[in-house]
Formats: C-alpha cells, sequence, structure tokens
C-alpha cells in the first residue's frame, strides 16, 4: 500500500510531503471464559471468531466481574465482542430462568448510524435476544415494542435525555432488568457536548438505582489518551482500563498531501492554495478509476456532496462503466437511504464514497482499501478513526490526509512527528461549568427530586448552582430534597449538541415552510436581514429576524454575492484564576466577559470575492461569560525588541473592533496587526494541544488592554461556562505558542495567507495583520517561557 500512496503523487512528487509506514501486528488469541454462555461462544464461533483476542476476553472478565470498564484498543481490534460477550451472556442466562426479560442492555452511541450497525451485528448472531433501536428513526409502534419487551436496546444521549429519562416509570420493567450500559466511541464525548452526556449518565445512574438496579458501565474508544480519567470523568465512577491491544493489524501506509498554490490571490493579495475538497475529488476519481475501494471524509455536508459530484463527473469520462459506483453520504438523509449506501459500501456495490465523519464512528466496513481526508478533522483521535476505515479486514491499506489551507493542516503536514508520534488527545469537557450543570439537575429533579445523596453524584459544584436555581424559582427546596416546580418539560431547557442557546428556524415566506436551522449563537452573524444563505444547493435571501420568536425569514433569489457579517468584540477579565509569568511577561487564565455585536455585513461578489458594498445592521449587542486563556507584553519588553520607538499611550481591541496603535511602532511593524496575526495563527494550532475545533474557540487582541495595562491576547471558548479548552490551552502554553511561532515564520508566503494567520471566521477581515510583526512578538514573548 505504501506503492499506493506514492503512486497517486507520481508527476505530483511535491504534493507528498511525508509517508510513514505502520507496521503489521500479529494477532494474540486466548481461549473462552468459562462463564460465558456456549450458544453466544457458538454464535460467534459461526461468524468465524475461534478464539478471542486477549484485550477482548479481560475487558468481557472484568465486566462479568461487575467492574466498570474502557476499552481502549485500535480501530478494528473487535471492542464490540468486548461488551457483547458478558451482556449476551448475561441476557440469555437471565431468560432461561424466567423465561421472560430478567435482564436488560443499554447500548448508547453518539450516532444513529453506528446504533444501526451495532444492531445488525447482534441480529446477524442469530440468538433469541429482542434487539432493537429507540432513536428518532423509530416508529411509535417500534418504541413501544422496545420499552415493553426490549432486552438489548440500542440507542444515543439525546434520545436517553428527551425520552427515556423523564418517562422513566414508563420504562420501569426495562430500568429494574438493567445489567450492562455500553458507552461506544466515547472519545467523541468532548467538550460542551462531553459535559452535557457525563451528567446524562449521572442522571441514568439515579433513575436506575431508583428501579433497584446497579448496572455495570463499559466503555469504548480507539482513540483515548487517558481511559481511567476519561472513564471517571464521563461516569463518576472508577473504571479500569484496558488498553493492551490483542488484535492483528495489516501494514497501513499514511501520506501527508498539501496541494499546490494557484495562480489566484484572496483577502489583502494573499496566495491561495488548491482547496482541499477539489483536491480529495481528483485523488478519489484517480482511486476508483483503478478499482480501489476508497472512503472520502469531508468535513462539511455541502463539501460532501461537491467532492462525490466531483469525482463522479471525472470517473465517467474515464470509463463509463463506473457511473454510480461514487456516491455522498451525510446527515440529513432519510434513514433507508444512509442504510442503503452502508449496504452498498460493504458490498463492494460502492466504490468510492465521500462522507462526513458519520462514517468515523465506528461503522464495521470491511474490505476498503484506502482512505482520503479532506483536511485535518480536528483532533489526532478522529483522525486515527478515520484512517482505521481501511484496512479493517486486516489486509493493507492506504490512507492519505489532504491539507486544507489552515495553519494547523499546513503545520502538520511539514511536521509529522506532531501528528505520528504524540498521543492522542485527552478528553477534555468541564463537568461543572454550571450553564451545563443547572438544566441537568432541574431535568434530575422533575425525574425524581434531588436529596443530599445526590449532590456526590453530579459534584460539588451543584450546591452553589442549585442555590441559584431555587432563587430563580426552577426549584423548591423541602425537607426531602429539592423539587421541580415550573410547568414545562425540565428536559427541554438544553440541547445536548449545542452551546445552549435556542436555534433559529428558517422559514421561507408565502409556504411557511422550515428549510433549515441556525444554531443561535450563530444567528446574528448568519441569519441577519440581508444575509445569503445557501440550503441543499438553493439560494435564500434573509428577510427578517426576529430573536424572540427565534425565526427568520427567508426568500428565494438567485444574487450573485455572498455575504459575510462584520463584527464590533470587546472582552473583559472577570476574574483571573492562575497566573504564571515568562521573564517581563505573563500567561493567565480566568473568566472573561466577551461582549459582541454585528454591526454590519459585506457583499461579496460570486466568484471572484470583490467587495461591492457594506451594508449596516442594528442587532443588539451579545455577551458570553467563559474561560479564557491571554498572555500579555509590557511596553518595556516590546520597546528592547524594537517593536515599538515609544511608549503606548491608548490602545484598542484588534479582532472585531477598532485598531489604535497609541505609540510608535517600530520600524514597519504594525504592532495592533502583529497581536492580530499570532491571535489568528494560535487559534489555528491550539486543537493540536486541546480537543477542540477552531470553531470551538474564539479571540481578541488588543495593543493596551484596560485591565492588564499591556498589551494583550485573549483566546476563549466560545460556549458560556467554558468547555475546558482554554484551560488545556494554558497547561500546553509553551509548546502551543512555539508551534504557533514556527508555523507563522515556516509558511511560504510573504505577509500572511491562510494557512498562516489569516482567519476564516474574521470579524475585521483580516485587517490589519502583520505576518513578520507576529514571528518578532512571539519571539519577545517565548523568551521567557518554561521549556
Amino acid at each position: 500500500m505504501g506503492g499506493l500512496v506514492r503512486g497517486l503523487a507520481v508527476g505530483r512528487e511535491d504534493r507528498l510531503t511525508h509517508v510513514r509506514e505502520l507496521p503489521p501486528r500479529p494477532g494474540r488469541s486466548v481461549p473462552w471464559p468459562a462463564w460465558a454462555s456456549p450458544a453466544v461462544v457458538e454464535a460467534f464461533g459461526a461468524r468465524g471468531v475461534v478464539t478471542p483476542w486477549t484485550h477482548q476476553v479481560a475487558a468481557a472478565d472484568a465486566a462479568h466481574r461487575g467492574e466498570h470498564v474502557l476499552v481502549s484498543t485500535g480501530t478494528a481490534s473487535g471492542k464490540s465482542l468486548a461488551f457483547q460477550l458478558p451482556a449476551l451472556s448475561a441476557v440469555l442466562e437471565a431468560r432461561g430462568r424466567r423465561g421472560q426479560r430478567g435482564a436488560s442492555v443499554l447500548y448508547v452511541s453518539p450516532t444513529k448510524a453506528l446504533a444501526q450497525d451495532q444492531l445488525a451485528s447482534v441480529r446477524g448472531l442469530g440468538l433469541d435476544v429482542r434487539a432493537t433501536t429507540h432513536d428518532g428513526d423509530s416508529t411509535p409502534e417500534q418504541r413501544e415494542w422496545a420499552r415493553d419487551h426490549g432486552e438489548y436496546l440500542l440507542t444515543n444521549p439525546d434520545m436517553l435525555h428527551r425520552s427515556m429519562l423523564p418517562g422513566h416509570e414508563r420504562w420501569s420493567g426495562f430500568w429494574r432488568s438493567l445489567r450492562y450500559v455500553v458507552l461506544d466511541e466515547c472519545h467523541h464525548y468532548r467538550g460542551v457536548f462531553g459535559a452535557h452526556v457525563g451528567h446524562v449518565v449521572r442522571r441514568l445512574r439515579r433513575v436506575a438505582a431508583a428501579h433497584g438496579a446497579d448496572p455495570v458501565f463499559v466503555l469504548a474508544s480507539a482513540t483515548v489518551a487517558e481511559p481511567a480519567a476519561t472513564g471517571r470523568l464521563l461516569t463518576g465512577l472508577e473504571v479500569r482500563p484496558v488498553t493492551d491491544d490483542g488484535s492483528p493489524r495489516g501494514s497501513v501506509s499514511v501520506g501527508l498531501w498539501e496541494p499546490p498554490l494557484t495562480s489566484a490571490t484572496g483577502e489583502n493579495g494573499a496566495p491561495v492554495r488548491r482547496s482541499a475538497s477539489t483536491e480529495t475529488a481528483g485523488l478519489l476519481a484517480d482511486l476508483v478509476a483503478g478499482g480501489t475501494r476508497t472512503l472520502a471524509f469531508v468535513r462539511s455536508r455541502r463539501g460532501v456532496e461537491q467532492v462525490a459530484l466531483t469525482a463522479a463527473d471525472a470517473v465517467a469520462e474515464v470509463d463509463p462503466a463506473l457511473v454510480g459506483r461514487v456516491a455522498a453520504y451525510r446527515g440529513g438523509y432519510l434513514p433507508e437511504e444512509r442504510r442503503d449506501l452502508e449496504s452498498a459500501l460493504r458490498t463492494g456495490r460502492l466504490l468510492g464514497l465521500a462522507a462526513t465523519n458519520a462514517l468515523e464512528l465506528g461503522i464495521d466496513v470491511a474490505g476498503l482499501d484506502a482512505v482520503l481526508l479532506a483536511g485535518f478533522p480536528g483532533t489526532r483521535a478522529a483522525f486515527w478513526q478515520q484512517v482505521g476505515r481501511a484496512g479493517r479486514s486486516g489486509q493493507d491499506a492506504g490512507a492519505v490526509l489532504v491539507a486544507r489551507d489552515d495553519p494547523l493542516d499546513t503545520y502538520l503536514v511539514h511536521h509529522p512527528d506532531a501528528l505520528f508520534d504524540r498521543p492522542v488527545e485527552a478528553t477534555v469537557f468541564d463537568p461543572d461549568n454550571p450553564y451545563v450543570l443547572a438544566p441537568h439537575l432541574c431535568a434530575a429533579a422533575q425525574e425524581q427530586p434531588l436529596t443530599e445523596d445526590d449532590l456526590a453524584v453530579f459534584g460539588e459544584a451543584s450546591r452553589p448552582v442549585l442555590d441559584q436555581l431555587v432563587a430563580g424559582g426552577l426549584l423548591r427546596r423541602r425537607p426531602r430534597g429539592w423539587f421541580w416546580t415550573d410547568q414545562r418539560r425540565a428536559a427541554d431547557l438544553t440541547d445536548l449538541r449545542s452551546g445552549g442557546a435556542r436555534h433559529v428556524n428558517l422559514v421561507e415566506t408565502g409556504t411557511g415552510r422550515v428549510v433549515g436551522t441556525v444554531d443561535g449563537a450563530s444567528a446574528h452573524a448568519q441569519a441577519h436581514p440581508g444575509a445569503v444563505y445557501v440550503h441543499r444547493g438553493e439560494t435564500y435571501l434573509v428577510t427578517d429576524l426576529d430573536l424572540e420568536e427565534h425565526v427568520a425569514v427567508v426568500e428565494r433569489a438567485d444574487p450573485d454575492y455572498s455575504t459575510f457579517a462584520r463584527e464590533s468584540v470587546g472582552i473583559r477579565v472577570v476574574e483571573e484564576v492562575e497566573g504564571q509569568d515568562w521573564g517581563r511577561c505573563r500567561l493567565a487564565r480566568g473568566s472573561v466577559e466577551v461582549s459582541s455585536r454585528v454591526v454590519s455585513f459585506l457583499k461579496r461578489r460570486v466568484p471572484s470575492g470583490e467587495v461591492l458594498a457594506e451594508e449596516p445592521l442594528d442587532l443588539p449587542e451579545r455577551t458570553l461569560r467563559t474561560s479564557a486563556v491571554w498572555w500579555t507584553v509590557p511596553d518595556e519588553v516590546l520597546l528592547a525588541a524594537g517593536l515599538v520607538d515609544g511608549g503606548l499611550v491608548d490602545g484598542g481591541l484588534v479582532d472585531g473592533g477598532l485598531v489604535d496603535d497609541g505609540g510608535e511602532a517600530g520600524a514597519g511593524v504594525d504592532l495592533g496587526g502583529a497581536a492580530h496575526a499570532a491571535e489568528h495563527c494560535s487559534i489555528g494550532l491550539l486543537p493540536l494541544f486541546a480537543t477542540c475545533d477552531r470553531w470551538d474557540i474564539g479571540g481578541v487582541s488588543t495593543v493596551i488592554h484596560p485591565d492588564t495595562g499591556r498589551l494583550t491576547v485573549f483566546v476563549h471558548d466560545g460556549h458560556p461556562g467554558g468547555a475546558g479548552f482554554a484551560d488545556r490551552g494554558y497547561r500546553a502554553a509553551p509548546a502551543w505558542l512555539r508551534a504557533t511561532r514556527e508555523a507563522i515564520a515556516a509558511c511560504e508566503c510573504a505577509e500572511g495567507c491562510p494557512s498562516c494567520v489569516q482567519s476564516p471566521k474574521c470579524g475585521n477581515q483580516n485587517n490589519p495583520l502583520d505576518k513578520a510583526g507576529a514571528v518578532r512578538l512571539l519571539d519577545a514573548l517565548l523568551a521567557g517561557a518554561p521549556d
């Protein structure tokens, strides 16, 4: 397969920056445990599993003994058997004694696709086990049958939160017999979503206990850096890690690929690279034309459709017989469409598939030869999950990461050790975030009144949050505990997969049809009056935004321009929690309040990007209380570094605000632009050190900040209360900011481009930026940093 990757580069060798060969590994097996049900062992034997791998039995034995366990072994290592063996054995054993549901199993996955895949796996064993899904695709009849008869129930955190836990009395038979809870692909639970899921699990423990059950938790993931800590964070319980992988693996050749610069120029005349999606479409077409079964991961839904269509057209020109052998897979398809695509990929009816990360999470697709990644997926954990989709039958495989025009992607393809020679990221989320904890305490109180003993389940932060909920009238304190007093369903107070703000529905004028939704936090920038909104290839203009009703009115249109919102941003330090001096500079972390207002939007001609007009907007200011990491550089360090020639007497916000450098900058240096550029690149590089995406975080840079009296650069979490990303950045700051400096200095552009200091989310149109000044500023900061 090394030949496959290198073969793609023939005639374009300059694009392949690195190839890493991952050697094959032999398997290690052990006998089936004596306690395992003979019927289950026979069923696995019929599937071809003669003897299990060592890690499968180690995890299954621990679960059978009643230990909570997290099995973290490689992709395609058979983790499903590790939890299916004890779970199915328990169901059949209880059924044998009583003739009815005596043991039940709850399987929880991040996606419906993975639950369907697991359902097919369980049913494929041919055992007398009543297995079914309970999710948004289930019919009312299926849901009723699951509640009354289901023994092996497959669901997701959202259905637990909104259906099974609030209505637990109707599920009493299931909860009473609950023996095992499986949390599959648990690395996916990070950030605010992870904090939400952690509290859903704690609510599950309370409900199960109320019905007399004490289930064993089995967690699984191929990519968890600290399994014991991750398990404890998610469940609140001590979890035994199983990490010694006994499964065999074929060799895997992984290539890093950088698209070439084009003759086009972007913002401020910066050079533009060929897009990762266009490059990936070409590689996918080449592989499919050669008969190579390939899966291409693309970050956005629109990108998935574009890659599939472009590759299909290219393949059809080469060989008309291959028409229909390339397709797209993404969220938004009907359930039957998704099932058909998954089946077509497994059976080989499809040779090429472009997909979002819905196919990253454990879908068992055997026989794939190659995987393409259109851009780094945000974390090393997700990278290895996607690479692991190739070679799932143990055969040799190849994978190629195609870099986007982005600081992190550019850094990685030129620093392969940062990708291949470092462990996956630790799971990062903050279960004590009051914006997450409060609605779950409300939901728990509605499920059954909270008691003093429950405070230990939800953590020390629950006491002050409960006091605030009582003061706000949502809970009432009684001698027996805290009671829910509101008329609403408490579970409706929060969406597990959002930062807390309600979604805004985009409603078509005339028909009243909802054509899409926008996250509440993004509505000001994406659904303001005059905004161009694209949905499934159709273009709409927003005519009105009603923030109170959470509705934006849209109408069909075909403008020759796109829109881009401009924001004014301010930031205030609420509390410095921790800090350290780096020589005369300082690094700190703490609580901040970010205020922002969308003040106007630009109309840009498509496809040239020419600015046609700027239209003012009158939208309310929004505030966000969150966590941040920040660094400051005093005047004397700036003077010593030649960044200024005189004292700084005034300053303004850079990212999204007004810029006023105050004193005189040093020769050839735009001090505000230097801070702005350093801020952008540091945001782009933080995902290398914290389990986040650049869209999870924001930043503000200021030449003189009123709270610090110094040049200050902030990087903050984009979620209320924080998600743990800024705290992780504080811990890794020396390495993170050195990587930032190196990424800027190493970029081949002259004055800054999307690969180093330009940001796609900048509210100030990437102006001002000073690439060379950013390097000098970071040198001055890092001179006093610890090793």
